[in-house]
């Protein structure tokens, strides 16, 4: 009877190992599948973020309408575009994802601190810099300027917003321009934008894919 029992046991091991790597290979499948339709600049969503984040290259093209945005920005504080192009793909997805609210406060499309973008010596700001800023003042340039922060009027409406897509470009060009980008520093320019190692080899991947594909092609 033992032998029998072993037997039964060994067939259950069979059964459950083979189950185990069709498992693999649907799992493999939907990473392939995933992948290929990223690479196919059709894939957007958790998935890609989950691509992104394991290492695979997911490309999306640089929507034409923010194209002339990020160029003039560049042209203001020296910035290349193809690298505001790159923090806003990290940052929102070129503004597509549902909500443009972080866990922890930062807002708009490119993702600013309230702190930051009006200034860290506004009276309310401390700890990640959420502060407690009225809606008026976080727009108003008297005040940003007061306070000393990044946000630029770059619509030329007399305000800075950062649900306003030019003026969140240019702010984050501003930022970066501070901070070493126009010098060409642009992993240190980067790093202070988000202190994340891999927040920077993210935004250099897109930058240096952006720079092939781009200015490249154009004989820049």
């Amino acid at each position: 009877m033992k032998p029998k029992k072993r037997k039964k046991k060994q067939k259950k091991g069979r059964i459950l190992k083979g189950f185990l790597t069709f498992l693999g290979i649907i799992v493999t499948l939907v990473a392939i599948s995933a992948y290929m339709l990223a690479q196919n600049k059709e894939f957007s969503g958790k998935a890609a973020d989950w691509l992104e984040q394991a290492g695979a290259p997911v490309e999306l093209t640089i929507p034409e309408e923010y194209i002339d945005i990020y160029q003039r920005a560049e042209d203001e504080y020296g910035v290349p575009w193809t690298l505001l192009a790159a923090h806003h793909r990290v940052e929102t997805r070129f503004s597509t994802m549902e909500t443009m609210v972080s866990p922890v406060g930062a807002e708009g499309h490119m993702q600013f601190m309230p702190c930051t973008f009006v200034g860290w010596s506004h009276p309310t700001c401390e700890g990640l810099g959420q502060g407690d800023i009225p809606e008026n003042e976080l727009t108003d340039l008297a005040v940003i300027e007061e306070f000393g922060g990044y946000g630029v009027d770059g619509s030329g409406n007399g305000k800075a917003d950062p649900w306003d897509i030019e003026d969140a470009i240019f702010s984050a060009a501003n930022y970066l321009s501070q901070n070493g980008a126009a010098d060409g520093d642009f992993r240190r320019a980067i790093f202070k934008y988000n202190h994340s190692d891999q927040y920077v080899e993210n935004v250099m991947s897109y930058f240096e894919q952006y720079e092939k594909e781009y200015n490249l092609q154009d004989g820049e």
